[in-house]
């Protein structure tokens, strides 16, 4: 691939960053710049590279030939990057971090976390507990969890980042929001998912009937997908292949997850869980 400049590493940190994050609006928080700010980095590569990395339309961002052998090199440069930093100007952290996480927020706001604190923290081991927030909250009280990302149950606690749409989904081909009673798919008792949805309906005076109960993300989408419910997701968590559904659909609006950073009374003073602690709330926290 032939260049007619230096590739800058903020031009790369803005287009790895719009790639994981999935559209320049999701990915401006996590380089701290504005919006337009990342598509002029994104622009100012492109011309540097001498053809588009990305293609635009109008739902989606999708990477080109150009951007598909671009990104891995891309990545390891901003890898080799964190880690000369580190090396001259962080602390050598060593130890063990045990973090918790919802499956659904996971893949989309773990994910870049993890990727800037193993590049820059090496020799810190992680042990990653995936279990919904009416479980990670109470561990984290008790000190069996460092550090989690939940969705929080009361004002207060922890580090406010941002808050997460709730959404109702469905198979498209089974059309269930027809029907009456509505028949739906819930978290758990105590989910603050569960208890927004059945408030909601309720409000409403449109009738349902819980007919899957499941701790897991994975056993409300199998629900959904297969046709026996309709389901309510965060929006960060749903699969191309569900329809989201509006106020068309009968259905009515549903609250948003406050997102929070926990941590735990006993890892107080842990060099490393300050490190990812800290990192978490740098690049997940949004402005109020």
């Amino acid at each position: 691939m032939a260049t007619q400049t230096d590739l800058q590493l903020d031009w790369l940190r803005a287009f790895v960053a719009v790639v994981d994050a999935g559209s320049l609006s999701a990915a401006a928080p996590l380089v701290h710049r504005s919006q337009s700010a990342v598509s002029m980095q994104l622009l100012k590569l492109e011309q540097a590279v001498g053809q588009p990395v990305l293609s635009r339309g109008p739902r989606h961002l999708a990477l080109t030939l150009a951007g598909q052998e671009l990104l891995p090199h891309a990545r390891k440069l901003l890898e080799v990057h964190g880690q000369a930093v580190a090396a001259l100007r962080e602390p050598q952290l060593s130890g063990q971090v045990r973090l918790g996480v919802p499956d659904d927020y996971a893949a989309t706001y773990l994910t870049p976390v993890l990727r800037q604190f193993a590049a820059r923290h090496g020799s810190v081991e992680i042990v990653l507990d995936c279990e919904q927030s009416t479980a990670l909250v109470p561990r984290v009280s008790r000190g069996e969890i460092d550090v989690a990302l939940v969705s929080r149950d009361k004002p207060g606690r922890g580090v406010l980042l941002f808050h997460e749409p709730l959404v109702w989904v469905a198979a498209a081909n089974f059309e269930l929001w027809h029907r009456d009673p509505l028949p739906v798919a819930v978290y758990e008792p105590g989910s603050q998912a569960r208890k927004g949805a059945l408030q909601a309906l309720k409000a409403a005076g449109r009738r349902f009937r819980v007919v899957v109960n499941t701790p897991s993300l994975a056993g409300q989408l199998a629900a959904v997908e297969s046709g026996v419910a309709v389901g309510v997701l965060t929006r960060c968590s749903v699969p191309p292949s569900l329809l989201v559904l509006d106020h068309k659909a009968g259905l009515p609006a549903l609250p948003a997850m406050a997102v929070a950073v926990l941590r735990s009374r006993a890892s107080r003073g842990h060099a490393a869980v300050d490190a990812l602690h800290e990192l978490m709330i740098r690049t997940l926290r949004r402005p109020q």
